[in-house]
């Protein structure tokens, strides 16, 4: 398993920790208890971090590889040292002898590395690209926040070399296909797990005193990355809107991620204009900045809020909606990528437009005004999150694993 750029077990909240991480790391634990042995590789970004790690558990390894600085790097620097990386890990299986079977590539940089290891093991690539550059590049609001070519071209290489490409949704399929023209025939669609072993709903009364605010407060929650494409603002606007409604007791949006007691010298430019639009919106007394958190405190939240809200602009998933969903919580989400196809309109939670934040204010005056209609909503979306039970989902990567295993054999017969 590759996840060069960042690490599964990082801390989530930060600029590139996320969907992505948590993927890594759940599926490779799931894969373990299901008798597959996983290693994981990773950049190391820290010296002081022990190069070898057991923690996912059933004798999986998170090897940390140094490939240029032992220090967090920008992503246009990271990919000029891919093939230092590996070089690092064709090493680390040399010492311990080992040949991989199957090569599970995440991001694009890491297919890229894929590409390098399949030619010295003969290995397969599965490859899931997670988040794609053609589609940040369309919602991009400023040309600072644009992907460079250097990515597009590293993506078209990837869905050139790999042998199976992974899909989330029928929505990133429709992606690859139009933005990339990728072959059909490379392309399965699975989606991401949730841990229901970690995530269910806990009782709120109990939530809420575990993370320590009053029981009939009401709590909007967003969790994610602080980045232009979350849409974070069109979420503080939409409660500065429901502030003026006549409610008995006022909203108050708790947003994870990020840093937002970073100095100003290294605060970043999305959290500084967050910051900003609330004190420009008189909203401090109602929106809290809470930074990062771990995944144990995230059920407590999710059962403690009302409602979930992403009101990304552009998701290719939404493991945060799942996950929530997992809870009981309901979520309204935008009308985009993966989420239109994850939240159910009317039953786990309600879709707005992108970027309408009287329609997002509409959605929330209704659900936190109305306890039965949070309460059925909160017990479909349980319901249905626990379809995507990891057990479920990671049975049916071990097909696309034995599918491309069995292809292998069929061309040496």
């Amino acid at each position: 398993m590759l996840s060069y750029h960042t690490c599964p077990l990082a801390t989530l909240g930060g600029k590139d920790t996320g969907g992505m991480n948590v993927y890594v790391r759940d599926l490779t634990r799931e894969l373990g208890r299901l008798g597959v042995h996983v290693d994981v590789f990773t950049r190391s970004q820290d010296e002081h971090v022990p190069h070898v790690l057991h923690d996912l558990g059933y004798g999986n390894r998170v090897v940390h590889v140094p490939a240029g600085p032992e220090q967090p790097l920008p992503k246009r620097e990271l990919a000029g040292y891919i093939p230092q990386f590996v070089e690092g890990i064709k090493a680390f299986a040399a010492e311990k002898g080992i040949c991989y079977d199957i090569i599970h590539s995440h991001y694009w940089m890491s297919g890229l590395a894929a590409g390098m290891l399949s030619e010295t093991w003969n290995a397969p690539i599965v490859h899931m690209f997670h988040t794609l550059g053609e589609m940040k590049n369309r919602i991009a609001q400023s040309e600072s926040e644009k992907e460079g070519a250097y990515r597009l071209d590293g993506e078209r290489q990837v869905l050139k070399r790999a042998d199976k490409i992974i899909a989330a949704t029928l929505a990133e399929l429709a992606q690859l296909q139009w933005l990339y023209k990728a072959e059909p025939r490379k392309i399965t669609i699975v989606p991401p797990g949730v841990d229901t072993c970690h995530f269910y709903p806990i009782p709120a009364d109990e939530a809420r005193e575990y993370i320590g605010i009053p029981k009939d407060d009401r709590l909007i929650l967003f969790v994610g990355r602080i980045e232009p494409l979350k849409g974070v603002d069109t979420l503080i606007r939409a409660v500065a809107c429901l502030r003026v409604q006549e409610m008995e007791k006022p909203a108050y949006l708790a947003i994870i991620g990020g840093d937002p007691n970073a100095s100003p010298e290294e605060m970043t430019a999305e959290m500084t204009r967050l910051q900003s639009l609330c004190d420009d919106l008189c909203m401090k007394h109602l929106v809290v900045f809470l930074g990062k958190r771990g995944q144990d405190t995230l059920p407590y939240y999710y059962s403690a809020a009302e409602v979930l809200v992403m009101p990304s602009h552009y998701e290719s998933f939404g493991m945060v909606a799942l996950e929530a969903m997992a809870c009981g919580t309901p979520v309204i989400a935008s009308q985009v990528g993966g989420l239109a196809f994850l939240v159910q309109d009317g039953v786990t939670g309600f879709h707005v437009p992108d970027g309408d934040h009287d329609a997002l204010c509409e959605k929330l005056t209704q659900l936190i005004g109305d306890h039965d209609l949070r309460r059925q909503m909160g017990e479909n979306a349980h319901r249905y999150a626990c379809e995507y039970a990891w057990g479920t989902i990671a049975g049916r990567i071990i097909t696309v694993y034995q599918g491309l295993l069995q292809s292998k054999v069929d061309v040496y017969l």
